[in-house]
């Protein structure tokens, strides 16, 4: 397996070596590459589609296609199926009988539920809702399906007719009597939530108006800002739902307690709560194809968003729960089960990889299948598994797992524009960290270059996360390498993928440990390349990382030529009740700031108090519409850095939200960045 993979990976690789060095990446190229995703797998095995993206640069905007490949032939090429102009098709799944291929599609002025047969038929809408659908979800049964989408809880089918328009002539004030008043980057709308809704399929079309599954239950279902289907599931016959949901309420935004709910699926009977017993998180429910087993992934300590998620196994009969992957000490990413029932297909991060591990349903053995890079979207097949691989030095592509354990790309849907590209040189490295642990890092550089390379030293947000051997369309080491630096990551102490002690290290400890890790792994890096000119360098970090880099500004005031903040925490004070989901703060620092031990811990992280240290050119980014780390927070830093008369610059952007996603913006956001490194890293260019 390891050998055919690194053969397939190398043949990959060939390609922009073999273009002598023809161009350097940019930020358009970043912007511009196709995004695969969202592939589903027919349940005879021969075909699978998939999403893929296609970036519209003049409309600033990406637009989403299908695509068929035929598995059964080696030479197979992947065709473009059910395709609108100017509409996105997305979101696919193959009926349970595998004729027909139902997906979203705007192409009739609104998000709605349509059908195709394959090979080669006539697309068809199948509904036509008075609003979008959000999502759906077929049962395996064949005969019912379940949509979502931001209904008031007042509604009592999926139209909502039954709802009054608001009233006109009372002014624009929105009116909050508790929170969530707002989350991620929208204005919440009281008493509209995100729910489902369960309709009968006779001859494959939706009939009536849809019942709503949990009319009394406030709180979205599938969960915001990211849920989605991964948190529903159907039982083996159709004739039960399971989904997940936080309840909602004063307390939501100190709540991390999603809970998994069972429900008919005619909505004949009220929901039960199947893990109200524990107060953390239970989420991405998932059923056995033979019936017996409900597994989940479930944390274990309440409002701690990185906690462990550990697998959790129900068995449908009795009732009886046991936990499955105790022993193991890495979190669940994905389950999937495969198709004899006998093991679940999951990922976890390891190491700064993501591999597909297959885990044993009875023992709870896991064995990696993967090697390099991350994988994701596994859809588990009759003789393997089908999923998305990329890595830190390129984009995701199809790839296909054998009986014979061996892993297979097939699709290449970037290789043209990879192919006109500098190869990069991509090595990891390690060393002794704070408290004496192993700690890693990684270095993306040009190929072949060996004169002295300044130093993008790039450090990742969450905190708890990984700048791990990832495919990027934000934060890209490739591109930051590409004008002539090494991008070097650090992957210190609250990240993912070491075990939930190193991840819990950096609770209460954001500026101690993690400084120190950085610190010394960029010393690492230059001892394990000589080509890294460490003492040239700028520091670079988002959301966490830019809390890191004010840190930087007040405490490492000798290390960098210049510093970029991006969404960074400026003022922990302010951070601790302006953020919108609270119990993130409050778990990091031991309490609400009014508590005075948990204020303490807030004040020693505080990069606020060291404004008087603050000395070295930063530039500060931020989007308007991010409610996780409000733009005062920038706007706060920059006021500082003017007052000091540190050099700075203050780029905002008024359409996007904790990232800058829109394609136009993107280029802009690396076009800022790349000037000021050039500024103060080659200031005779």
């Amino acid at each position: 397996m390891r050998k055919l993979l690194a053969a397939s990976l190398a043949a990959l690789a060939l390609a922009p070596a073999s273009a002598a060095l023809a161009r350097p990446m940019t930020a358009t190229d970043l912007a511009s590459m196709r995004r695969i995703g969202a592939p589903t797998v027919s349940p005879d095995g021969r075909w699978v589609v998939y999403q893929l993206r296609e970036t519209d640069l003049a409309a600033n905007r990406g637009r989403l296609d299908l695509w068929l490949l035929d598995l059964s032939a080696a030479e197979a090429e992947p065709v473009k199926i059910a395709s609108a102009a100017e509409h996105n098709e997305h979101d696919p799944r193959f009926s349970a009988d595998g004729r027909w291929l139902y997906y979203l599609s705007g192409a009739s002025g609104s998000e709605q539920l349509w059908r195709v047969q394959l090979p080669g038929g006539t697309p068809e809408r199948v509904s036509d809702f008075a609003t979008d659908i959000a999502g759906f979800s077929l049962a395996p049964s064949g005969d019912r399906i379940a949509i979502w989408a931001d209904r008031n809880m007042a509604c009592t089918d999926f139209n909502c007719a039954d709802v009054p328009a608001a009233q006109s002539g009372q002014g624009s004030g929105r009116v909050y009597d508790e929170t969530f008043v707002r989350h991620w980057d929208t204005w919440v709308e009281p008493n509209v939530r995100s729910r489902i809704f369960t309709l009968p399929l006779v001859d494959g079309r939706p009939q009536g108006a849809g019942t709503p599954l949990a009319p009394n239950l406030v709180g979205d279902s599938p969960s915001k800002p990211f849920g989605g289907a991964e948190e529903i599931a159907w039982s083996a016959d159709g004739r039960t739902l399971y989904f997940t949901l936080r309840l909602g309420g004063r307390t939501e935004p100190n709540s991390t307690n999603l809970d998994i709910y069972s429900v008919p699926a005619d909505g004949s009977a009220a929901p039960t709560n199947l893990t109200e017993a524990n107060q953390a998180t239970d989420t991405t429910p998932a059923v056995s194809p033979d019936g017996r087993w409900l597994a989940y992934a479930a944390m274990a300590r309440p409002t701690y968003e990185a906690d462990r998620l550990v697998i959790h196994l129900r068995d449908l009969r009795t009732g009886r729960t046991r936990v499955l992957t105790q022993g193991w000490d890495r979190s669940v990413g994905s389950i999937a089960w495969a198709p004899d029932s006998r093991s679940l297909l999951v990922t976890a991060g390891d190491t700064l990889d993501t591999p597909l591990f297959r885990v044993d349903a009875r023992s709870g053995n896991v064995t990696r299948l993967t090697q390099s890079g991350t994988v994701g979207n596994v859809v588990p097949t009759r003789d393997g598994a089908v999923f998305t691989l990329n890595t830190i030095e390129r984009p995701d592509d199809l790839y296909r797992m054998n009986a014979a354990g061996e892993n297979v790309p097939i699709t290449s849907v970037n290789a043209a524009l990879l192919a006109e590209l500098d190869p990069v040189r991509y090595e990891r490295f390690s060393f002794r960290g704070a408290r004496g642990d192993t700690v890693w890092g990684q270095i993306v550089r040009p190929d072949g270059q060996q004169s002295r390379l300044p130093v993008a030293f790039l450090i990742h947000g969450g905190p708890q996360s990984s700048f791990g051997n990832a495919w990027s369309y934000r934060w890209n080491p490739r591109l930051f390498s590409a004008p002539g630096y090494a991008a070097v990551t650090v992957d210190f102490h609250g990240s993912t993928g070491y075990g939930q002690a190193f991840t819990d290290a950096i609770n209460r400890d954001w500026g101690g440990g993690p400084l120190e890790d950085l610190r010394l792994g960029l010393a690492a890096a230059g001892q394990q390349d000589p080509a890294l000119d460490i003492a040239n360098a700028c520091a670079l970090g988002g959301s966490y990382g830019g809390f890191m880099v004010n840190w930087i500004a007040g405490h490492w005031t000798d290390g960098f030529k210049c510093l970029v903040s991006h969404s960074g925490v400026f003022d922990q004070r302010a951070m601790a009740y302006e953020t919108e989901e609270l119990w993130f703060t409050e778990y990091e620092f031991g309490g609400p700031y009014f508590e005075p031990e948990a204020a303490a811990n807030y004040e020693r992280n505080n990069p606020v108090n060291f404004v008087q240290n603050f000395r070295t050119p930063m530039l500060v980014l931020h989007g308007e519409r991010d409610f996780r780390i409000p733009y005062s927070q920038s706007l706060g830093l920059f006021n500082a850095l003017q007052r000091r008369g540190a050099p700075s610059r203050l780029v905002v952007f008024p359409d996007e939200n904790h990232w800058i996603l829109k394609p136009q913006n993107s280029i802009q956001w690396y076009r800022e960045v790349n000037r000021w490194l050039d500024q103060y890293l080659r200031p005779s260019n």
